[in-house]
């Protein structure tokens, strides 16, 4: 640990450096703490420019946390179209709502009350009392992880339970009595864009001079490297049955993956069946009816976290039966034109920019 005299250099280090070079970001223009807690929802396991658009386009539409709280959740799912892992967008209206009913539409600034919002962990909590309200509470996120490793030459990296609260001990042990907020992002900031995975940028560093991997030349050897999670490979086929101009489409189990999200009815394919057979098998099981294939529309393939899919798309009609869903909340026939209106998964959302591109 440092000396009281290094921690106070330590401190001002990385502090004026994080006021020299911090990114801008919409979020950090007004320390609101209802915008800080919408970009930290958004920022959970998403790169900063993915989620600028996002925010900006969402403090347009839910301003307030009274406006959010009030919002449908079809309308908070479609401006999170493409944002991905959804239940952080229906926990933060169930936060809103909490917020708005138990707090008078304002964001709690206590670490117990925090934690009881749906879909707020110990890491958001921190980000947003000690960025809206400079309450000296730790963070402790991938980048964090990686900056106190190096800097401390701990053998960590949070793949355990022992890992982490070593992690988060540590990160508390370094806070300032002031300005915690600007430090917990200026350690963030640090190992988005200095302290990389790989060829961190130790020249630029404004800690090389105290950072104990650097100083041993150790610095690809921290934190140690995680067993790799094993990625499952998953074939899937869709159906976009037409009737008389219009599109079937169905809304996803509201507790499901993806719930609330609209769909193209479709499913996994099973060994040793074709495209096809599986489209047929699936729509007969969905749907209770049998149906006509016609061309394929795309294959598409979309990667998440731990799987990667293969989609292929088909034209479709029904040719017999009576149409019965039974593995949805709600469906229904809608124009081509009209989809876009609906919340999709971007896989889907690719589909409906290739079928309005060709009618």
């Amino acid at each position: 640990m440092f000396s009281p005299g290094k921690i106070n250099h330590f401190h001002s280090q990385l502090l004026n450096w994080f006021a020299r070079q911090k990114r801008e970001m919409p979020w950090r223009k007004n320390l609101d703490p209802y915008r800080i807690l919408v970009s930290e929802f958004m920022l959970q396991q998403t790169q900063v420019k993915t989620v600028i658009p996002y925010f900006n386009k969402w403090m347009r539409s839910f301003p307030t946390v009274k406006r959010l709280a009030a919002a449908k959740e079809s309308d908070v799912l479609k401006h999170w179209e493409g944002l991905g892992y959804y239940s952080r967008a229906r926990n933060l209206l169930r936060s809103a709502i909490q917020i708005q009913n138990d707090h008078s539409g304002k964001v709690p600034d206590t670490f117990q009350e925090m934690m009881r919002l749906p879909g707020v962990g110990r890491y958001t909590a921190g980000a947003v009392l000690s960025i809206a309200f400079d309450q000296k509470v730790p963070v402790l996120d991938g980048n964090v992880k990686r900056v106190l490793s190096r800097l401390m030459l701990l053998n960590e990296n949070g793949s355990n339970k022992k890992s982490e609260t070593r992690l988060w001990e540590t990160m508390e042990s370094l806070l300032p009595d002031k300005s915690c907020g600007d430090f917990n992002q200026a350690f963030m900031e640090l190992g988005a864009t200095v302290c990389l995975p790989q060829n961190p940028l130790c020249e630029e560093c404004p800690l090389k001079k105290l950072c104990k991997a650097k100083l041993s030349g150790k610095q690809e050897l921290y934190p140690p490297k995680k067993t790799a999670a094993k990625i499952s490979k998953i074939k899937v086929s869709a159906a976009v049955i037409f009737r008389k101009g219009h599109v079937y489409i169905q809304k996803r189990k509201g507790k499901g993956l993806m719930g609330g999200l609209w769909e193209f009815p479709g499913g996994k394919r099973e060994a040793g069946e074709t495209e096809e057979e599986c489209l047929r098998r699936e729509i007969k099981e969905e749907l209770g009816v049998n149906i006509r294939i016609g061309e394929k529309i795309v294959t598409h393939r979309h990667s998440y976290t731990r799987f990667r899919v293969t989609l292929d798309v088909f034209q479709c009609r029904i040719h017999s039966g009576k149409l019965s869903p039974t593995e949805c909340d709600e469906w229904k026939w809608v124009k081509p034109e009209e989809l876009d209106q609906f919340p999709f998964p971007a896989a889907n959302v690719k589909i409906i920019k290739l079928l309005n591109k060709n009618t």
